[in-house]
């Protein structure tokens, strides 16, 4: 992705250079804000007395049914879910490319090839009719169901391109620009560890049970016209080891543990799963 400058360049000579200078050679005063950020997608560099910044005012998006993403709190008072089937035998890469070791690549990858799959949840917004932007952590409230016992949830926060993106022709964009699914944030939770790192526990098939992450803070300015899309899904192999989806401990697990799990998230009025924005006006 290109950003429209050279951040590192501006980064040493903006914020590290006068750092340096004022507390190793006593030349200057650093005077540097709380927070200095590069806001992906409006690609402008931003400072901020606070971090997260007090102007961000806490926004829900839900998910619903039909794959989409609302800001409005879905009112159905039946049991309305979307559900995959988590084979662990056949979990879902957390890279489309062919190799033999970990990367970074993954980090800046389209993710089209995860929301292709039948084991991904894929929950997006309409274009969006003006800028969003969003800032701090991102917090994912789940309602998860399942036949098994354990069960690992990753969530997604994906910026949708427009499919008449225009893509460089060149070797730093080798793949389509229009329609892309640019990964902006991911976290798993090994959902055991749900309430207690220290004292795990199994899931009562076909129960409800609420989990919820925390993902990493970001400042992204979703664009006009984009969509945002949550992804939701049980494995991202092999950068997360593979979960037996039975309760056991996972080191001592025999190949009978590993089992295939059906898995609902729940978006009701009752079990209204959502992902939680600060958004910046």
């Amino acid at each position: 992705m290109r950003f429209g400058s050279e951040t590192a360049t501006w980064y040493n000579t903006a914020v590290e250079l006068r750092f340096f200078n004022a507390h190793l050679k006593g030349k200057g005063t650093a005077d540097l804000p709380e927070a200095v950020m590069f806001n992906t997608g409006a690609n402008a560099w931003r400072e901020f007395a606070a971090w997260p910044p007090a102007a961000a005012a806490p926004a829900q998006m839900y998910t619903d049914a039909g794959g989409k993403l609302t800001w409005t709190k879905p009112t159905a008072t039946g049991d309305s879910f979307s559900e995959y089937v988590s084979d662990p035998s056949k979990p879902v890469p957390h890279t489309m490319r062919t190799t033999d070791r970990r990367s970074r690549e993954y980090m800046v990858e389209d993710q089209r090839f995860a929301s292709r799959r039948p084991d991904v949840l894929v929950f997006q917004t309409e274009p969006l009719s003006e800028d969003v932007t969003v800032a701090g952590p991102i917090r994912a409230s789940l309602f998860a169901s399942m036949t098994g016992t354990d069960a690992d949830f990753i969530v997604k926060v994906i910026d949708v391109l427009p499919n008449d993106t225009f893509t460089p022709a060149d070797d730093e964009c080798p793949e389509p620009l229009g329609g892309a699914e640019m990964l902006l944030r991911f976290e798993v939770m090994r959902g055991k560890f749900r309430n207690s790192y220290e004292k795990p526990e199994p899931f009562q098939p076909g129960v409800i049970t609420p989990v919820n992450l925390t993902l990493q803070d970001v400042l992204h300015t979703f664009k006009k016209g984009h969509r945002i899309m949550i992804q939701i899904q049980s494995s991202m192999f092999p950068l997360i080891d593979r979960n037996p989806q039975t309760f056991c401990d996972i080191y001592r697990a025999s190949e009978s543990d590993f089992r295939k799990s059906t898995i609902r998230i729940h978006h009701s009025a009752q079990f209204p799963t959502h992902v939680t924005f600060g958004v910046l006006k």
